[in-house]
């Protein structure tokens, strides 16, 4: 589910040479939805200038290209998208629109996936995710940022694809919120928009400071938009510490903290991830002993129906979180580990095993079980610390 968005401008061909400065204009224009489809391609292009795959723009923008295929750009749409837009009707434009707006947004894509429904040719364009053109064409019309040093190109027949319109709206964090966040009277729970990512940023220190989502999702202007699945980026955006462990009066107490301390929006900022604080006590083979688990969870739950919130534990930027670790200490017990689970798929997870139990929401069931492997698969252990205790404290 995503947002809503009802912009009702047409799209604008821009100046030749000339750099939008209206982000808000623009991007009003840019990414009115559904998106128009791009229509017939001048004469004077080439085929690798008038198709819409990647590839064909890789052969040229090689670093972009190869950045964008390891991202989650390319792959929105997976089994888990992809295996319940296929168990829909052909004729459910709506429907469709609900996932593809941002899975898939092209007029092409959507026509290739009815296509894929009916089971006739129209190639496979809706299987490639959020694609080059999905940001950078409309019309055929190439838009991107202005150089590095702030100057544009020219533009006009005789230049590849006739160059691009340069237009600073691809630096605006206004751009990234065509899909990440809800309009204010999208869908909400407890008074909380379901996606205010954007929203979120906006009131941070991240904002104030004039560091815009792209400048941590793509930085350097790599295509590679890095969040919650990648450790090396959630590890970037908190602080984690653990104190030592203290045994007293048979017992043992320790503290683990979590504090958002780099993260430009709330830790984490959807419903699909969870992350688990954890502290336990291990024996002498590092087994972790029954009984001694304590945790507790960063994360804002939901119904798998999305009917309702059962919890929200996020951190939004500064904020912190403290499990406080009190158990009797166990005579076999070596030490006391903390940890950090990081789950990128938890909903989606708990979604497709509804799906797969028979909840009775349609969907291919392979691509469920695929989609199911994948969300487990994503989960990472961020932080692990062991607080070895001295043997008089087990006495």
């Amino acid at each position: 589910m995503r947002s809503r968005h009802g912009f009702l401008i047409a799209l604008l061909a821009l100046l030749p040479g000339l750099a939008v400065a209206d982000s808000g204009g623009f991007l009003a224009r840019h990414w009115q939805r559904p998106l128009a489809p791009q229509g017939e391609a001048p004469a004077r292009f080439s085929p690798q200038e008038a198709t819409l795959d990647p590839a064909a723009c890789g052969s040229c923008h090689a670093v972009q290209f190869d950045d964008w295929r390891t991202s989650y750009h390319a792959r929105a749409m997976g089994p888990g998208v992809l295996g319940q837009l296929l168990a829909m009707a052909p004729e459910a434009d709506h429907e469709h629109q609900s996932c593809l707006r941002c899975h898939a947004p092209l007029a092409e894509q959507a026509s290739s996936l009815v296509a894929a429904i009916r089971k006739q040719p129209g190639g496979r364009g809706h299987e490639q995710g959020l694609t080059c053109a999905g940001c950078h064409v409309r019309g055929h019309v190439r838009y991107g940022p202005p150089r590095r040093d702030g100057s544009v190109a020219p533009v006009g027949a005789g230049l590849p694809h006739d160059g691009w319109r340069a237009t600073s709206a691809f630096a605006d964090s206004r751009f990234c919120a065509a899909c990440h966040q809800f309009e204010e009277d999208g869908y909400a729970l407890n008074g909380k928009l379901l996606e205010n990512t954007y929203a979120e940023w906006r009131a941070s220190p991240a904002a104030r400071e004039g560091r815009s989502c792209q400048s941590c999702h793509m930085p350097d202007r790599r295509h590679l938009w890095r969040g919650i699945h990648d450790p090396q980026m959630t590890a970037a955006g908190v602080t984690i510490e653990a104190e030592p462990a203290q045994a007293r009066a048979g017992r043992l107490g320790g503290r683990l903290r979590v504090v958002n301390t780099g993260t430009g929006h709330a830790f984490p900022t959807y419903v699909t991830p969870r992350v688990t604080m954890e502290a336990f006590q291990v024996d002498a083979r590092a087994r972790p002993l029954a009984g001694t688990l304590r945790s507790q969870r960063i994360a804002r739950e939901v119904s798998p129906d999305l009917a309702a919130e059962l919890s929200d534990t996020r951190l939004l930027p500064g904020a912190e979180a403290v499990l406080g670790y009190d158990a009797p200490l166990r005579r076999e017990a070596v030490a006391l580990v903390y940890r950090v689970r990081v789950e990128p798929d938890a909903f989606y997870a708990d979604f497709y095993r509804g799906v797969l139990s028979g909840n009775g929401l349609p969907a291919d069931p392979g691509m469920m079980r695929q989609a199911l492997a994948d969300a487990e698969a994503s989960e990472y252990v961020l932080f692990e610390w062991r607080e070895a205790l001295p043997a008089n404290a087990r006495r």
